[in-house]
């Protein structure tokens, strides 16, 4: 017999926010800088709390830098050395939002946190990255990484379905635990493996039990939303849906800050300029030849490869993506970021935009 679960669950094309009364005179009122104080590292962070992705082309030093500037935070791609990392914490003062990613081999990624430990003199903020974080053992390593980094803030994932957000914080020891199963641009696990979940509906699930996990001193964990977004609209109803924070790596892609295979175009002067940034899922075949053995015999390719337009500077980006956000408070009533879960309001739609030209995925 199936095993159904019936109840609606929804995606970011299913709803619009309902415009409420709003006390902001204007939308360059809305704050949207975030104050969080974590349980299990006793650290403080304060910014935006928007992310680059750890893939290999936007988890970049220039992406790090650029992000900083807004007090944002980069994910550093997980195929930079210790040297490379140790390099640049000494040359530029960013490591409260430009954090180290791992992943399952223990003996080496601790050898190369230990060597950034000692370089900067303190425990970097870290991010524990794999596809699959369903497994028992998944759990258990990242609680020997938090035995070993006390004072780390400590991301993990992904997962969407609040029993393993719950598992993760309370018996992982993570701080924040990445939501989000096959919704990425560049990822096919849906078509691979028919395994995922509705992005819209794992964030407001997993953030209600993540937040419902207190002690004393506050919320144990918090959640960051990876994956599925397209515009900056996708963003703001993350967020008022209950994502603390939001990963990006598709709308980040093709900036100037991004590394990879870029295509250039030879202008009548003799001068190149960049045309499209080759973009692909970290699970996917090219990635896998890249950084690995190649595609394994036993596994499948669950990313695809995409052509990513130029976009000129991530500075662009991100100032478009941050007014469509402030926008979006303003519109439901909310002052600032923190406030805007509390006042935003959905309704289910059957299409969220009046441009035909609009890609739908």
């Amino acid at each position: 017999m199936l095993k159904i679960d019936n109840d609606i669950k929804l995606d970011f094309d299913d709803v619009l926010l309902v415009p409420q009364r709003s006390y902001a005179a204007s939308r360059k009122e809305v704050k949207l800088k975030r104050n969080f104080k974590f349980y299990w590292s006793s650290k403080e962070w304060h910014g935006v709390p928007l992310m680059a992705a750890n893939m290999d082309t936007t988890g970049t030093f220039n992406m790090g830098t650029a992000l900083n500037n807004h007090e944002a935070i980069t994910c550093l791609h997980k195929h930079y050395d210790a040297d490379a990392i140790e390099g640049y914490f000494k040359y530029y003062n960013v490591e409260s939002n430009v954090w180290v990613s791992i992943g399952m081999d223990l003996e080496h990624e601790l050898e190369r946190l230990f060597q950034i430990e000692d370089s900067t003199g303190h425990q970097p903020n870290i991010c524990i990255d794999i596809a699959n974080g369903y497994t028992e053992k998944f759990v258990d390593y990242c609680a020997k990484i938090r035995l070993e980094f006390p004072n780390s803030i400590i991301m993990a994932g992904n997962v969407a379905t609040p029993e393993m957000v719950s598992e993760l914080i309370l018996h992982g020891e993570v701080d924040i635990v990445k939501v989000g199963i096959g919704p990425g641009s560049a990822c096919t696990t849906r078509l691979k493996a028919g395994v995922g979940y509705p992005q819209l509906s794992a964030i407001s699930e997993c953030s209600h039990v993540a937040h419902g996990l207190r002690s004393d001193a506050g919320r144990l964990g918090l959640i960051c939303a990876d994956g599925g977004c397209r515009y900056p609209a996708d963003i703001a109803k993350a967020y008022a849906a209950g994502a603390d924070f939001v990963m990006l790596g598709g709308m980040l892609a093709g900036t100037d800050e991004c590394e990879g295979e870029w295509e250039y175009d030879v202008d009548d002067e003799g001068k190149e300029h960049k045309v499209s940034l080759s973009f692909y899922g970290m699970s996917s075949k090219k990635a896998q030849e890249k950084h690995g053995d190649g595609l394994l015999s036993y596994r499948s390719s669950e990313g695809r490869v995409k052509e990513i337009p130029y976009k000129g500077k991530a500075e662009l980006v991100i100032n478009d993506i941050l007014g469509g956000v402030r926008s979006a408070c303003a519109y439901t009533g909310a002052t600032s970021l923190k406030d805007f879960s509390k006042t935003a309001r959905f309704v289910r739609v059957n299409r969220t935009h009046n441009d035909p030209s609009v890609e739908k995925l």
